[in-house]
């Protein structure tokens, strides 16, 4: 048998010995306490598919960090990064260069309203950092505001602003982030008996916030759109209206985090165009261009970039707009218009995924709700639908939690999990079947959760 790459199946498992001896001898991993871990290999990957070091093929129902919007291997975005790299594989960012001005003119194209100038960057994390810094220096204010259960990023600011216990260890206290409570109707910070209660009561607790605050000292509130790593809690309706009209009211900066849900993963171009909401800065990575080189970026209103027209602004990366990460971008964005994926994704959620799940859901106890939007979804499995007590607790997992993990691992399902959650979040890519494949498995997968739910 041989696998996508060439590589034959003992040729890939001898690779992957060498290469897992020497991760376990070298490699520092992160979040991880390093000698509590046994990572996968893996050893190839083509389309919605992986394969680990034993040569087992898995479907990554992962997108590995929901980032590979356009499934693995993309021969056209493959051929673009090869094309790029024979013709200028590098050059410094004050100097112009094609890939990056056609990556700039074709996500300037999609993002909503003006929001016309595109800052690249490495990555999600330092779209993050960023985005605030234009936000502070824009407003001359120093406090930014970002809800609990939010996921920003792991450098400094991105990681206080971040709402969920990684912020934790790095918490500083000084670098002028508060929280507050967003949305959440399954668990209400609220007491909410329905959406319409949950928006109103969410935005009444933001303005609050912002008064004792003291508006005079906001710069930006940043929002996921979709919050992702958190739970792929769609926002009830009007919420995100509502902190527009919030951030419009005090002079607030408007910062949405498409890190994760932008690029076609919620079936549209950016998760926010659901909502009929403009930012003022929105951040972008991971979708951009699947990975393949990291890139990132923040998309800025017309507004905050004249403050800039003739102040110089203070920041800058050595990699800014490589010229291999923004070709693969134009391929990305190329392919992704012509081959329909964002449809393609919008109609896998409308047509499958989400009639699959709340069907799973249905018959199996251990799920207390399903959400989400095209290839974006959460399944909350709790061990008392009643209680809604989570399967593992927040910001830790559990002995039932790893079962449900290894059973889907065990028949072929690579899953994204995060504390009691599975997110089904497949590339944009996925056919019918696939997905399908996939729901089958998780269907064998939630039995093992079953046997945990109270009095099963």
């Amino acid at each position: 048998m041989t696998l996508p790459n060439g590589l034959t199946v003992e040729a890939a498992r001898a690779e992957a010995d060498r290469a897992y001896e020497l991760d376990r001898r070298h490699v520092f991993h992160s979040w991880s306490a390093q000698k509590q871990i046994a990572p996968m290999t893996i050893t190839a990957a083509q389309g919605s598919y992986v394969w680990d070091g034993e040569g087992r093929r898995l479907l990554d129902f992962s997108s590995q960090m929901v980032n590979t919007n356009i499934g693995h291997q993309h021969p056209k975005v493959i051929a673009a990064v090869q094309e790029q790299a024979a013709k200028l594989c590098t050059i410094a960012p004050q100097h112009v260069n094609a890939a990056r001005s056609e990556a700039a003119r074709l996500i300037a194209e999609r993002t909503p309203g003006e929001l016309d100038r595109i800052f690249f960057t490495n990555g999600g994390a330092d779209a993050i950092e960023h985005a605030v810094r234009m936000a502070r220096l824009h407003t001359g204010r120093p406090k930014v505001l970002s809800r609990y259960r939010s996921y920003h990023g792991g450098t400094e600011t991105a990681i206080n602003l971040t709402g969920d216990p990684r912020r934790w260890p790095n918490d500083r206290g000084a670098a002028g982030t508060v929280h507050f409570f967003g949305p959440f109707l399954y668990r209400s910070q609220f007491y909410s008996r329905d959406e319409a209660e949950e928006t109103q009561r969410a935005l009444a607790h933001l303005e609050h916030v912002i008064a004792f605050e003291g508006p005079e000292t906001i710069a930006a509130i940043v929002l996921e759109s979709v919050p992702g790593t958190a739970g792929i809690m769609v926002p009830p309706p009007g919420y995100l209206a509502g902190v527009r009209e919030l951030c419009d009211r005090y002079g607030i900066v408007f910062v949405a985090d498409e890190v994760m849900a932008g690029f076609g993963r919620t079936g549209k171009w950016f998760a926010i165009e659901h909502f009929d909401v403009v930012p003022d800065l929105l951040t972008f990575a991971k979708g951009v261009n699947s990975g393949y080189v990291p890139l990132g970026g923040v998309a800025i209103g017309p507004q905050i970039a004249r403050t800039f027209d003739e102040r110089a602004y203070p920041g800058g990366l050595t990699y800014s707009g490589h010229p291999l990460a923004t070709a693969a971008a134009v391929a990305t964005i190329t392919a992704m218009a012509e081959e329909g994926i964002v449809d393609n994704a919008a109609g896998i959620g409308a047509r499958v995924l989400g009639p699959g799940l709340r069907e799973l859901a249905e018959r199996h106890p251990s799920v207390g709700e399903v959400r989400g939007l095209g290839v974006f979804w959460a399944l909350e499995l709790v061990r008392d639908r009643t209680t809604r007590e989570p399967l593992a607790p927040y910001g830790g997992t559990s002995p039932a939690m790893a079962e449900v993990v290894a059973a889907c691992r065990a028949a072929g399902l690579l899953m994204f999990v995060n504390f009691n959650r599975l997110h089904a979040v497949p590339p944009c890519t996925i056919t019918e079947a696939e997905a399908k494949e996939g729901l089958a498995i998780l269907d064998e997968a939630l039995a093992v959760a079953d046997r945990h739910v109270s009095g099963a």
